[in-house]
């Protein structure tokens, strides 16, 4: 037996996986709290009994960790163009364990200036400007930066001529400075991977200095990645495959929590009408958005807000009073399990019309235009209709009783205009490998591939 530990130190469980790389397989899987408020290592420590109990005393021959203990970096994003500036960022933190909470464009005022310092973000992305082209913005923007209080570090990331200048107006403040190639070299033409990168490596130096990790760290071969790039990375190696074995194609992943909805999409999307143009950029092919307004608890109310309440009367049966009262309790006690078969039909609703709203959100759409040679239409982000695999994960889908009719539900799309899966068949991340596999893609991605394969390749 060659044995492997994979850990997740999630914010709310430490997830571990026990591989045997010579089978392979899973060995067993365990759970427990992550106890950030007190030591990371006590629930690691934990977890590690409970895992041995199911398969004995293990010799690993390697302890890999992803992490998102210490939470999600908020980052603020300034650049040039207000419609790209905030593409660009959201695509460049997506996948890099950031999540954009306020993006700025054209020069930074003093006002900005001071609601930055209110924000105190974990880290401020700085774009603006193709190479070669405006360089005054961002030059501006990073000398307006550099009299900001706080220590948070600055990402450049902007026209390549400029960067030189703005990293000497950076060097003198409270601010570190890290450089990556700029996210939009080109009009309409994005580059995200090396600023991912830089974002990465912020938010690994954040988790390492998370209460009682850096003790941890001794325990562990390292802390490889933020958890959504795990997660991404396992779904990319699950849709493409290798050289020794193909994967199973474009595939959409769908994770529903009580804070959050997240969607993955491994696929190009790319316009799939003779008459259809696409307009704007140019999306990747593996894509992640976070849905921060939708959730099961937390968000309950903003489920409401985005699908309307029409739409929760129709699928609950319920009175417009009844159902806000419930959205209410759930809410103020997010940790509350449905006990009446009100509440169960709230639960119902919730997952369904939060899904579909995230993937309407996720999904690109299209807009009929009339030009000289009849009507066309253009298209906007991603073109996901025709893929055929979706990967449910999150406990509030994984142990829904009902999960046939949400997903019906939640595919269910009267516009055609609106471009998200219509005939998808899933399958549940029943044993929450997802993040697992990501991490051992990066020691044995032979034997990840193998055991993705044979957790999803199947309809459920």
């Amino acid at each position: 037996m060659r044995p492997v530990l994979l850990i997740d130190f999630g914010s709310t469980y430490t997830k571990l996986t026990a591989v045997d790389l010579d089978a392979p397989r899973v060995i067993a899987h365990a759970q427990t709290r992550t106890t950030a408020d007190i030591d990371l290592s006590a629930g690691l420590s934990k977890g590690l009994e409970v895992l041995e109990a199911q398969a004995g005393s293990l010799q690993y021959e390697a302890r890999l960790a992803c992490s998102s203990a210490a939470g999600g970096l908020n980052m603020v994003a300034s650049g040039l163009v207000p419609g790209l500036t905030a593409k660009a960022a959201k695509l460049a933190a997506f996948g890099a364990g950031a999540k954009v909470i306020k993006t700025f464009s054209f020069q930074l005022t003093e006002e900005d200036a001071q609601e930055i310092a209110r924000i105190k973000p974990d880290i401020l992305l700085l774009t603006g400007g193709t190479d070669g082209g405006n360089s005054e913005v961002i030059l501006h923007n990073a000398r307006r930066v550099a009299g900001i209080p706080g220590t948070f570090p600055v990402v450049l990331a902007g026209n390549r001529q400029a960067q030189g200048a703005c990293a000497n107006a950076l060097a003198g403040s409270s601010h570190p400075v890290f450089q990556a190639d700029n996210v939009m070299p080109e009009m309409n033409r994005l580059v995200t991977e090396p600023v991912q990168r830089v974002i990465r490596q912020v938010f690994l130096e954040r988790i390492i200095g998370a209460k009682g990790l850096s003790k941890t760290k001794a325990l562990l071969d390292g802390i490889m990645m933020p958890t959504p790039s795990a997660v991404l990375d396992g779904l990319t190696l699950l849709s493409r495959g290798n050289r020794a074995k193909p994967g199973v194609g474009d595939l959409v992943a769908v994770d529903l929590g009580g804070a959050t909805t997240d969607i993955y999409s491994i696929a190009d999307g790319f316009p799939a009408g003779a008459n259809t143009v696409l307009r704007g950029l140019t999306e990747p092919r593996v894509k992640r958005t976070v849905e921060g307004d939708i959730g099961m608890r937390f968000s309950a109310r903003g489920v409401l807000e985005a699908a309307g309440m029409d739409a929760f009367i129709r699928l609950t049966g319920l009175s417009e009073d009844r159902i806000t009262q419930i959205i209410e309790g759930f809410a103020m006690n997010p940790s509350a399990l449905p006990e009446t078969p009100d509440q169960e039909q709230m639960d119902f609703a919730l997952a369904a019309l939060a899904i579909r709203t995230a993937l309407a959100r996720h999904a690109g759409s299209l807009e009929m235009v009339y030009t000289p040679v009849g009507p066309m239409y253009q298209q906007t982000g991603k073109d996901l209709r025709e893929v055929k695999h979706l990967i449910i994960t999150g406990g509030a889908l994984i142990y829904n009783k009902r999960l046939d009719e949400v997903i019906d539900l939640a595919l269910a799309c009267d516009d055609p205009l609106i471009l998200t899966p219509r005939e998808a068949s899933f399958r549940c991340d029943r044993g929450y490998i997802l993040s697992a596999m990501g991490l051992l893609s990066k020691y044995d991605e032979d034997t990840a591939l193998e055991l993705l394969l044979g957790a999803f390749g199947k309809e459920e």
